[in-house]
């Protein structure tokens, strides 16, 4: 009985409760682009898109942070916290290659950071089964944040270029530097794991 109850408070705590709201931005940040788009429902709501995508990209900073400080770190956050961030990026990255905000060489951009995401994810599920932790380095939480700054820019795309004209100029910069980075964390990545995916 006190196992069931100290779950229970674990998957309520607060910083688990921003991952589920981060999890939750998704499809919100997906129909607001979808009906700016398909539905012709206008730029204001590329601007309410990137209102929750920020939001929610904050949610990822302090779910850690309350997590480290009212030491609340359970099993259940160190799983989602990675599934909501590549759940977030993904999607985003879908709808804008969709809306044609990201297209031609950039997609390859795109492509590069969600293969390292399944392969990490692959790997990460391998290395578990094995009770084999790899730590995140510095620089892949780096790289998260670039990424998601990178999409930020691309969210605001044609409504942020009437602002300031290189928006999306900006924004498919940030994209090519966060996918140079994503190869070297994934090689690096894949080095850290290497000699337990030797077989005999």
């Amino acid at each position: 009985m006190t196992f069931v109850g100290r779950s229970a408070t674990h998957a309520l705590a607060l910083p688990n409760l921003l991952t589920y709201g981060r999890i939750a931005a998704v499809p919100a940040v997906v129909a607001c682009m979808f009906w700016s788009q398909v539905f012709q429902g206008g730029l204001w709501l590329r601007w309410v898109a990137l209102v929750i995508f920020i939001t929610a990209g904050l949610t990822d900073l302090l779910d850690g942070y309350f997590a480290r400080l009212w030491a609340q770190q359970s099993p259940l956050g160190r799983m989602l916290d990675p599934i909501a961030d590549k759940l977030l990026v993904a999607s985003c990255l879908l709808m804008l290659a969709a809306d044609g905000t990201i297209l031609g060489w950039s997609l390859w951009a795109a492509i590069v950071i969600l293969c390292r995401e399944i392969l990490v994810s692959g790997l990460r599920e391998f290395l578990a089964e094995l009770r084999v932790s790899v730590p995140v380095t510095r620089l892949a939480k780096w790289k998260t944040t670039v990424q998601l700054v990178a999409i930020g820019f691309l969210i605001a795309g044609e409504a942020g270029d009437l602002i300031l004209p290189v928006t999306t100029d900006i924004g498919l910069a940030l994209l090519w530097i966060s996918a140079i980075v994503t190869l070297y964390t994934g090689w690096d990545y894949m080095r850290a794991a290497a000699r337990h995916l030797m077989l005999d």
